[in-house]
Parts: C-alpha cells; structure tokens; sequence
C-alpha cells in the first residue's frame, strides 16, 4: 500500500503518522523531548534533539507498520512556529534552537515596537504586538549578547526550513510559519526589508521562499541511508501546525472556524485576503494554501479542566485508571447530568490570565453564583461552558470584522467530548464538526503532501478525500436561551471584575 509519511515538530513532543491516500492512520508514533529552561525567561532545545526524536518515532512507524520503504510516496510536515535555528555556512547549528516560548528577548521587542510602532508592524506583519516571541526580537537579541553567533550566522531557519535543509540540502520556508518571525511581509510574500535593514542581516541569510504543498527536493543518499527511507522521496513544504491542523478537519475556505483545545485553546478563521482587526486584538497569518489567510490566535483551554482533573477529580482518575477508561470521560459523564447554564454557575476560566480577546495577563479564574445545591458535577460543566464562552468571544470579535462565521470543525483532545462538543453548539448558536481522524496536524500535512507531488490537483480535492467526518452537532434551540443569558453573565461578570483585577499583584 502507497502512503505519504507525515510529522508534526510539537512543543514538547514529536508525532509522526503513516496515512494512506484516503487519510487514514496506518500508524503513528511520539516521542516527548525535554524543553531546556537555563532561567525564567529562556527556553531552548539541542536541536539534535529533534532529529534524534524523529528518527525514533519514524523507526517505530515503520517497524508497527511493516511497510516497505519504496511505498512511502512523499514526506510532509507540521512545525511549531517562532522556534529559531541559526546555522553556520556548513549547515551545523550555531547555538541551540530559541524555543517559542523564550522570552529574554523583552527589551528587544520593546525597541523595534518603538521604532517601528505596532501598528504599522500589524498592517506589514499580520502581527498585533512586536514582542519577545518573534524571531526578529531573538535576532536582535542574539546581535547584541552573542556577537560570536551573529558574525558567523550563514541562515536563520525555523523549526520545519532545518527539517527541510536537514532532509533535502535545499534552504526553503513557506509562509504560514515566516508569518510570525515579524521579518516577512505576509501581503507581499517578500522579506520586510525595513525590519532586516533594523536587525542588520540580508536575505541571503534567509530561506528561499515556496508555497505549502510543493516539492522542496528529493531524500538525499546520506539522510535517506540515516533514517532507513528510499533514496529520492519526495519532501515537501508543510504548514504551520494549526494551519495543518485546520486543513486535517477541513477549515480550507471562509466561513469555516476551527478550534483546538488542548492545554490552550487554538482558534483559526479562514479568510480570502489579508484582515485586520481595528481593535488590534486578532492576529492573521498566511495560510496553508496559496492566497489564503487565517485569523489565528491562542487562548484559555483545556489546562482549565485539566486542573480540576488533578485537584477535585481523584476518583474518576483512579477509576477510569482501573477500568481503562479516560478520567475526562467520566467527568464529561458526570457534567452531563447538570442542566444547561449549571444553575446559575458562571465560571471564568482565566487561571493563566485572560488571553484573547482580552488580553489581560493580570485576570483570574472565578466561580460565581454557586450554592448548597451545586456539587462537583456542576463545576465540571461550569469549565466546559466557560471555555465555549471564550469561542463565542473570539467568533464575535472575528465577526466583528466582517468575516462570516457558519460552522466550526473541532480537533485536540477536547473533540473526543461528545458532551463538550455539544454544550459548544448551543453556545455558540452554530454546528461543531469532528473528524474520525485524530491526527489533523500529521494529515494536514499529508494533504500537502499529497498536492504537492501530483496524487490531488489542488489541496481542496485532497482534503475532500481525506477529511471524513465523525460527528454533527446542531445547536439546540431550548439551550440558546439559556446560554445566551448565562454569557451575558460571563460577559458582565468580567467587566465587573477588571477594576479588581488591575488592582492585584504579580
């Protein structure tokens, strides 16, 4: 059987997937990696790691799936975004990967935010704030404290050009990763050359620029040899993980919303041209398809019940533990139980600070309205809902700009939650559909892959074929009342509170 092999270069694991030319998983493999934190602001990653992490997770795919070497017709990719690489003339990393999260680089930002204003970065960059994130704050940041570095650096590579280089030779970047590096114009598609006239380096010290789901290059011999593939497989650009992820479940044309709630809660909104919110509150970013866009941004997710899991919820743990069954469906069972609105308990889920649309760092989780006749099974409903409520908040800001919203795809953990899912539904007041297909970032990056060396004509065709939907959830109209009083609750509840969160230390 012919299949597209396809990875995704996570946080803090990487996955990599076999899937057929319909989608499906033939087999799939992890391997977890250890972020490096040398104090409170850096955080970093031999980048040998990496490969050493997909050698292995590649190996156990091809031991699980048996299959043969000349079968595995292309390889796609999936890639974390912001995570620098700097290599020297020989390709040889220079210093450690600066992971995403890195925030040494706050006086930097600071100054490019003063000299160019945020604004004008917004309508170049797609980016609301300059900020230590972005590749262009680690530049500089690398220009001024480690001059030894600077001097001898031949490229500056994300996370998926190394992979690239590593597999191909060739020096390539597509644009729903160099989006966010702040350095790369997202309506031109050309370097910015104001930003790397500021950090003082030149194009030549970047990749060569190429659309998702095209041909990079062939499997060198060497790599090829390393990694047990045929000489000559086809590598092929990928995408940003949350555009793979939103391309897996489909969120290919406007009026498709997609969410990701996993520890955070991911959203994209396909576009047909570059949009900007007035408020400056949503960032948009070049999609995985040619000429298409996505508002993209991160929230407050899953870590909400994740939390509750760990300090409430030990006896779903050690039962579902006993019985082989997710403790997250037990509790899904259990807030089943309670009605629409949760009697009048309201939560706010912002236990890491408020993040989009608000974006206040200084907010707090909060339960309000509970009492004697609230129990456990409540508060679990009460996260389940707040979460949907910060959907609603986003899909009202993004509606707000003009783009429509019809229905929202559902991928992460929190798709598994039939009870999640529907309790989005009726907030929201718009179907949620989930795939059968739990991979959308490792088959997002297949559909690339297989538009890119000729099986689909375009990635639309593909991922007709290779998206299947698992299940529709329509809104329920008794349940729309409901919650649309229940969000004004959240709504004003929040508003209410922010002079007291102003006020609170750290």
């Amino acid at each position: 059987m012919d299949a597209i092999l396809a990875f995704d270069l996570g946080t803090t694991a990487l996955k990599c997937a076999l899937h057929d030319f319909h989608g499906n998983v033939i087999a799939k493999a992890a391997v977890e990696y250890q972020l490096i934190a040398p104090d409170a602001d850096s955080v970093e990653m031999d980048v040998e790691t990496y490969w050493d992490a997909f050698k292995t997770a590649l190996g156990a795919v091809i031991r699980e799936s048996a299959i043969n070497p000349a079968h595995i017709k292309a390889l796609g990719v999936s890639a974390q975004g912001e995570t620098l690489i700097v290599v020297d003339k020989d390709g040889k990393p220079l210093r450690r990967a600066i992971v995403w999260l890195d925030n040494r680089a706050q006086r930097e930002a600071d100054e490019l935010g003063e000299k160019f204003g945020h604004r004008y970065a917004y309508e170049i960059t797609g980016q609301v704030k300059l900020v230590p994130t972005w590749p262009a704050s680690k530049i500089l940041w690398i220009r001024k404290h480690e001059p030894q570095v600077f001097e001898k650096a031949a490229k500056y590579l994300l996370i998926e050009d190394y992979f690239l280089y590593r597999l191909t030779g060739e020096f390539v970047c597509e644009g729903s990763l160099v989006t966010s590096t702040c350095y790369w114009n997202f309506r031109t598609r050309q370097w910015w050359t104001e930003m790397l006239a500021e950090l003082g380096i030149f194009p030549n010290q970047l990749p060569e620029y190429r659309e998702s789901g095209e041909v990079v290059g062939k499997l060198r011999k060497e790599t090829a040899d390393e990694l047990g593939l045929k000489v000559g497989t086809l590598v092929c650009t990928g995408a940003l993980d949350q555009a793979c992820g939103a391309i897996g479940v489909g969120n290919i044309q406007p009026g498709i919303f997609s969410e990701n709630t996993g520890a955070a809660l991911a959203i994209c909104a396909s576009v047909n041209q570059a949009t900007l919110d007035p408020n400056d509150q949503m960032p948009c970013h070049y999609h995985g398809l040619p000429g298409l866009y996505m508002l993209h941004t991160f929230t407050g997710g899953g870590i909400v019940m994740r939390w509750f899991r760990d300090e409430f919820a030990q006896i779903e743990m050690t039962v579902g533990k006993a019985s082989d069954i997710d403790a997250y469906d037990l509790m899904g069972k259990e807030a089943a139980k309670v009605a629409a609105g949760c009697e009048g308990l309201v939560m706010l889920p912002h236990l890491q600070g408020a993040m989009a649309p608000e974006a206040n760092p200084k907010a707090t989780g909060v339960f309000y309205g509970f009492t004697l006749r609230h129990g456990r099974s409540h508060f679990m409903r009460a996260i389940m809902e707040s979460v949907c409520f910060i959907v609603r908040r986003n899909i009202e800001v993004i509606e707000g700009m003009g783009v429509k919203v019809n229905e929202i795809r559902a991928l992460g953990g929190g798709a598994r939650s039939s009870i999640w899912k529907q309790i989005e539904a009726d907030i929201t007041g718009r179907p949620v559909l989930t795939t059968i297909n739990e991979e959308a970032a490792t088959l997002g990056a297949a559909i690339l892959a297989g538009k890119a060396i000729g099986l689909y004509s375009s990635v639309q065709e593909a991922a007709n074929q290779m998206v299947q939907i698992k299940n529709r959830f329509e809104p329920t109209k008794e349940n729309q009342v409901i919650y649309d009083e229940t969000y004004n609750t959240y709504v004003n509840l929040y508003n209410a509170l922010c002079p007291l969160f102003s006020k609170r230390k750290g």
